[in-house]
């Protein structure tokens, strides 16, 4: 397919990535030379010095004859003008994203007056993760999740015992027609290989054939399971501080929200009801002990600043809050942040781009995903003759550590694949992927490789 990517910062660099390992031609667009420059020494695509506002720009670049465009610049509205001008001149489906909160009640009217196709939100898809891990620890809708004759369960392994201790080679001969296709660890999503052991508190993901699925699930799922969440703290009054302090306060828990801009504390005071507003610098541990961290049930640290976040997140681990949450943009800092004891580090653009990749496959390629924390995604896919993974044994494939199969449905068969299994035409795939594998998920689906150009 032909898809341009217009504006290459950190969301447009995570597309690129993501998509260069197919059969795509990538045409990159951005008004800065020196980011053009640093994208064309690491990736095979074509670069393009220029502003994507002007029709006469796109028309010379080939955008009439893309199969998508994706507008992700800085600003919503000239994402929604570079996306309503391409389909303008017959690009076949365009994406903006668009982050400003007084768009989103009208989003539906936006795509539609403007011909737009599809919108990402990063700030709204994180803060729905969070939300969903504050309020309902369950990820999956009553901890099932099932497709055909596969379902997944997720449970805390406490009440399944006899799986504490065991490593995966054990487990599997517990129960020899299932697999455990992830663990969640201290708020961290791990795709578990042979040697990798349960511990006590972790809750597991548990695939297999939908009936024996379901007598575990009678087992272990916990009814009405809702947390009993009633102070949270969010630090950072931007677009995500904004979105979830509004889903929060709707559901009746206590928010306290802190910015350290005054004019947008009073932006914030005007938008937001039932949510206490409060202009301070939280890395003033003397300002954090006088607004009561202590009492807070929950923290999450949502400034634009990575760093900053993670100081505050470890300050409020450290004051003993029982969650704690950091929005992060780097992912070198995700497992730090983790290994410190945060119980859960989010990446937005990871989340959007999993999104966006969902909508360029398509029905025709992965008939169905679910993101799973933030962190990861079950994609369920047709295998077709053009993927790389078809007619060979699993253990050749050379996955990466967080991608997983974890099932296969072949006519009325499914099989919980192990190594000298292989995929063949026409066989229902379930795969379990960490959101930062998602460019080597891509590169599954094709057996051809982009011939560098000129």
């Amino acid at each position: 397919m032909k898809i341009a990517i217009v504006g290459a910062g950190k969301l447009g660099s995570k597309l690129i990535t993501a998509l260069t390992g197919s059969n795509h031609s990538i045409t990159v667009m951005d008004d800065r030379s020196e980011v053009l420059n640093k994208i064309s020494q690491f990736y095979d695509v074509m670069t393009v010095l220029g502003n994507g506002k002007q029709l006469s720009f796109l028309k010379e670049n080939g955008i009439g004859d893309c199969d998508f465009l994706i507008a992700c610049t800085d600003s919503d509205e000239a994402n929604i003008v570079i996306a309503t001008l391409a389909k303008s001149i017959g690009c076949k489906k365009v994406i903006a994203r668009v982050r400003d909160p007084e768009y989103m009640n009208h989003m539906d009217s936006i795509r539609e007056y403007f011909s737009i196709d599809y919108t990402v939100n990063p700030d709204l898809s994180i803060t729905n993760e969070i939300y969903k891990y504050l309020v309902e620890k369950y990820t999956l809708t009553n901890g099932i999740f099932t497709s055909g004759k596969v379902a997944l369960v997720q449970f805390k392994v406490k009440k399944y015992r006899q799986l504490i201790g065991l490593n995966m080679i054990e487990v599997a001969k517990l129960l020899p027609h299932m697999l455990v296709a992830a663990i969640s660890r201290n708020g961290k999503i791990i795709i578990p290989h042979g040697q990798t052991i349960i511990e006590e508190n972790d809750y597991v993901y548990l695939v297999g054939e939908r009936q024996q699925i379901n007598d575990i699930h009678r087992k272990v799922y916990e009814r009405g399971k809702y947390t009993n969440l009633q102070k949270v703290m969010i630090i950072g009054g931007g677009k995500t501080g904004f979105y979830l302090a509004s889903k929060l306060a709707d559901f009746g828990i206590s928010v306290k929200l802190i910015e350290k801009d005054k004019q947008r504390c009073y932006y914030l005071s005007t938008q937001l009801d039932d949510v206490m507003v409060l202009c301070g610098d939280a890395t003033d541990g003397t300002f954090l002990d006088e607004e009561n961290i202590d009492d807070m049930d929950a923290v999450v640290t949502a400034t634009g600043f990575d760093e900053e976040n993670l100081l505050l997140a470890l300050l409020a681990k450290h004051k003993g809050i029982e969650d704690v949450i950091s929005k992060i943009s780097h992912d070198g800092y995700k497992d730090l942040i983790e290994s410190m004891g945060v119980d859960m580090a989010l990446n937005p653009l990871d989340i959007v781009t999993s999104r966006i990749l969902m909508y360029i496959q398509g029905s025709k390629r992965v008939i169905s995903s679910l993101l799973i924390q933030g962190q990861a995604e079950i994609l369920e896919f047709i295998a077709s003759n053009d993927m790389k993974i078809i007619n060979k044994p699993l253990k050749e494939l050379s996955l990466p550590d967080g991608v997983l199969i974890t099932a296969i449905h072949r006519g009325d068969q499914v099989i919980i694949p192990r190594g000298d299994d292989r995929i063949f035409e026409g066989d229902k795939v379930t795969l379990f992927c960490l959101l930062t594998d998602l460019a080597a998920v891509e590169g599954l689906f094709t057996k051809k490789l982009i011939t560098r150009r000129s």
